[in-house]
C-alpha cells in the first residue's frame, strides 16, 4: 500500500494540475486591468468611468467594458452620485461602487480571525496536547457537519460513481474538485481514483492547523465507505490536494451510519480505517 501510495504520489503532482488554454493566457492582461478598475474603486470608493478612465490612463470606453464585465459578475453595481448641496439640472451623474461580492475578492481578514480562534481553542484547554484534541474535535465537527450535505448526493449514486458524485458536491463548496481515475496495478482489478480539490478556502489556516486536513480526510473516508489515502496538500505547498480512493470493495466497511439516517444510508470507514487514514494524512503532510 504504501509503494502504491507513493507512486501516486509522484503521479498527483501532473494529473491533478489545472489545464492552462491559449484563450486563458490571452485573456490575462485584461483581468489585470479589469482587477485595477476594481481596485481603484476599492481606493477611491464609487467613481465614474471618467474618474477611472483618468486614474488609470484608459480611455472611458475601455473603462465601461471592464465595468460592464464587472457589474456582468455581481462585483460592481452603478448608482446616481450623491451630491452634497444644491445641485444642478440634469440628471445626476452614474458611478459605480463595490457590491459586499466585489470587497470580498479583496483580502478580508477571516483568516487570521480563524486562526485567532482556533489558537484561543487550543489555549483554554491548556494548549499542548490537550489544545491540538481540542482543536482536531472542532474541525471533526466542522467538517462532520459539512458532510451532512453531501450525504444525499453519495445515496443516490452508484457504488463506482460516489467519488465523482463527492467532487460534485465539493465543487458546489467552492472546491474545483475534479477525479481521475487510476489503473490498478494488478491485471483486470478494478480502477481506483484521485480525488483531486484545485481550491481550498482554509488553505491558509491549515497550514497552521494541520488537524483540519486530517478531519477533512476521514470525512471522505466515512462517505465513501472505505479507507482513503492523502497524497498531497495545498495547505503543504502542493498545488492540489489530491486524495487516493480505492476501487469499490478493496477496503470497504461494513460500518453504517449513525441510526436514523435511513436503511440505504452510505456506508462509513471503520474505526481503525478512521485512524489510519488520519496517520497517513499526516505522513504526507
Amino acid at each position: 500500500m504504501r509503494e502504491h501510495a507513493q507512486q501516486q504520489e509522484v503521479e498527483s503532482a501532473s494529473s491533478c494540475d489545472v489545464p492552462v488554454t491559449a484563450a486563458e493566457v490571452l485573456l490575462d492582461g485584461h483581468r489585470a486591468t479589469r482587477d485595477r478598475v476594481a481596485r481603484s474603486i476599492l481606493d477611491h470608493g464609487p467613481s465614474s468611468a471618467a474618474d477611472l478612465a483618468s486614474r488609470l490612463g484608459l480611455t472611458a470606453a475601455a473603462v465601461r467594458r471592464h465595468l460592464d464585465g464587472l457589474a456582468a459578475t455581481g462585483l460592481v453595481e452603478s448608482r446616481d452620485q450623491r451630491v452634497y448641496g444644491s445641485r444642478g439640472r440634469g440628471r445626476p451623474a452614474k458611478v459605480f461602487a463595490l457590491t459586499d461580492a466585489g470587497r470580498d475578492a479583496f483580502y478580508q481578514a477571516y483568516d487570521q480571525l480563524a486562526a485567532d480562534a482556533l489558537r484561543w481553542i487550543a489555549d483554554s484547554v491548556g494548549g499542548g496536547k490537550a489544545g491540538e484534541e481540542a482543536v482536531a474535535a472542532f474541525a471533526r465537527a466542522r467538517f462532520g457537519k459539512q458532510a451532512e450535505k453531501y450525504l444525499e448526493a453519495l445515496r443516490l449514486a452508484a457504488a463506482g460513481e460516489r467519488t465523482e458524485a463527492l467532487a460534485q458536491a465539493l465543487s458546489a463548496d467552492g472546491y474545483a474538485a475534479t477525479v481521475r481515475r487510476v489503473p490498478s496495478a494488478a491485471a483486470k482489478a478494478p480502477a481506483g481514483a484521485q480525488l483531486c480539490q484545485h481550491h481550498c478556502p482554509v488553505a491558509h489556516i491549515a497550514e497552521q492547523f494541520p488537524q483540519l486536513c486530517e478531519a477533512e480526510t476521514e470525512v471522505f473516508s466515512q462517505l465513501l465507505g472505505t479507507h482513503v489515502q492523502r497524497l498531497a496538500t495545498i495547505a503543504h505547498g502542493d498545488g492540489v490536494c489530491t486524495t487516493y480512493v480505492p476501487a469499490p470493495g478493496a477496503a470497504s466497511s461494513s460500518a453504517r451510519l449513525p441510526s436514523g439516517r435511513g436503511s440505504d444510508a452510505v456506508p462509513t470507514a471503520s474505526t481503525s480505517e478512521n485512524s489510519a487514514s488520519t496517520e497517513d494524512s499526516a505522513s504526507a503532510r
